[in-house]
């Protein structure tokens, strides 16, 4: 008796989905793996600032804070050039390699060509600027990758998923080259050489992954891929106003918004260096165990994105989310609770109360890092979703709307952190691991580690309610693209 074969998801739904193959997803998503060199670089500027170009540590912090404003705006401004552009090879590999060349040659101007030469403080803010163009034009051409090459639902959050690989690995194999392969070449001594060579080790791999990267989305980088439905409204430019009319109109993505940087906020607050301090130094009483903690994680929160994203394909991004969202909001709860009952100085010190956390904390990572992939599908589901509302297909626009009100939000998480610590004493310095316990210090940890998350969970339960993005409506969404554009066609 022959095995009955198993219906695609386009013969189950009714709709013939545009798929890539698992390479194709694999390869395109090294361009993520391309940013995470050139982040792991521009993580020693305060060092090459100092040693480079004479600028006092605390100047270099207060410039690359400023340069997230400038961040912030350049997102809508490049995404609305991304969706402008069109040429008859498609766009992608172009703002994909463009930026890159951009960035490479702000990082070679900052690390090897300008620094030790007598340059100052007005040079290394230029650089650095021309460096957050390069870095926001490859990362928006990078953010529409995902809804150009696949609109399958099954597929989509598998892009997540490889893009979540490249993100934990790259930057631990380039932080290993440079701490163990260069470092001690140099006497370990972070001086201008060392660094000029870090650039160069860095740079050289993030192009082999770029390369790699326009090969796997070339057969998707096409002209025919980014375009709306032929109708009249279709047929104008994107515009700014197109921007302020998304926000005021498309409910999805409205709802999506104050979803996703309520979570933000409250995970860049909770993850601030204060906050880790404050739990693993004061309360848990070892310091060391942060970093074991985020090695120990980093296997099982792949495996977890793994399982979420093939979740999150069967069920629907929307109910992935809420799933996973209630999860992280029991297991955290649970910590809570932990702390509460037990000597918490203890748990770094009692092997059975160390085990209880980690499983926790893992758990709650876990639980995380499916929402996140669920999250970042989501998004690709809102492009379609505009695109069948308005007739207009905008990656771009939409994809800058949304990473321009989350910078702006999740940029405050620093100051609740530092403000909630001022609350409680800390007015003149900031807490350190040797700081004696306190019932205030003990609570503000909490609430800044455990409950503010919850709390921005909770804002997502309650905005998703409002979404109209459900796996049935995302059907038919697919469903009513393919049945206009096949009306345009025959016109």
């Amino acid at each position: 008796m022959s095995r009955k074969e198993k219906n695609t998801q386009s013969e189950i739904d009714g709709v013939q989905y545009r798929r890539a193959k698992t390479w194709q997803i694999a390869l395109s998503q090294l361009n993520s793996g391309a940013a995470m060199c050139f982040y792991m670089l521009i993580g020693y500027a305060s060092y090459v600032g100092n040693v480079g170009y004479g600028v006092a540590t605390a100047l270099v912090g207060i410039i690359i804070t400023g340069t997230r404003i400038f961040d912030g705006i350049t997102d809508p401004l490049i995404a609305l050039l991304i969706d402008k552009t069109n040429t008859r090879f498609g766009k992608l590999r172009l703002f994909m390699f463009g930026g890159w060349l951009i960035e490479t040659l702000a990082v070679f101007m900052m690390f090897n060509w300008f620094s030790d030469k007598g340059h100052g403080v007005v040079t290394f803010i230029l650089v650095y600027m021309l460096y957050i163009i390069g870095y926001t034009i490859n990362n928006m051409a990078g953010q529409v990758i995902g809804p150009v090459l696949t609109n399958d639902p099954k597929q989509r959050p598998l892009v997540g998923v490889w893009s979540t690989i490249y993100n934990y690995f790259i930057p631990m194999c380039i932080s290993m080259g440079i701490t163990v392969g260069i470092l001690p070449k140099y006497g370990n001594q972070f001086t201008a050489p060392m660094l000029a060579a870090a650039c160069t080790f860095a740079v050289t791999v993030s192009f082999i992954l770029e390369l790699l990267a326009c090969i796997g989305v070339s057969p998707a980088d096409k002209a025919e891929n980014f375009k709306g439905i032929s109708t009249k409204s279709s047929q104008e430019g994107v515009k700014i106003k197109d921007m302020i009319t998304i926000l005021k109109t498309n409910r999805a993505l409205q709802t999506y918004i104050f979803a996703a940087t309520s979570d933000k906020l409250a995970m860049q607050t909770a993850g601030q260096a204060v906050v880790t301090t404050m739990l693993y130094g004061i309360i848990i009483g070892n310091m060391q165990l942060s970093t074991i903690v985020t090695m120990v994680a980093m296997l099982p929160s792949i495996i977890f994105a793994i399982y979420g994203g093939r979740y999150a394909g069967k069920h629907g991004n929307k109910e992935s989310i809420i799933t996973w969202t209630r999860l992280c909001i029991i297991t955290t709860a649970i910590l809570i609770v932990f702390f509460g009952v037990t000597s918490s100085w203890t748990v770094g010190k009692v092997m059975p109360l160390m085990i209880v956390f980690f499983v926790l904390t893992l758990s709650t990572n876990g639980c995380k890092m499916c929402v996140t992939t669920a999250t970042g599908a989501m998004l690709a589901d809102i492009i379609d979703y505009e695109l069948d509302r308005s007739g207009k297909y905008m990656p771009g626009t939409m994809t800058g709307v949304y990473s321009f009100v989350d910078k702006l939000v999740s940029s405050l998480g620093a100051m609740i952190a530092t403000g909630s610590v001022a609350v409680i004493g800390y007015t003149a310095v900031m807490p350190q691991p040797t700081d004696e316990r306190t019932p205030a210090i003990f609570i503000m940890t909490l609430i800044l580690n455990y409950g503010l998350p919850i709390l921005g969970w909770i804002c997502t339960l309650v905005a998703l309610k409002f979404s109209p993005l459900s796996k049935e409506k995302m059907v038919e969404v697919q469903q009513n693209i393919q049945e206009k554009k096949a009306q345009a066609e025959a016109e």
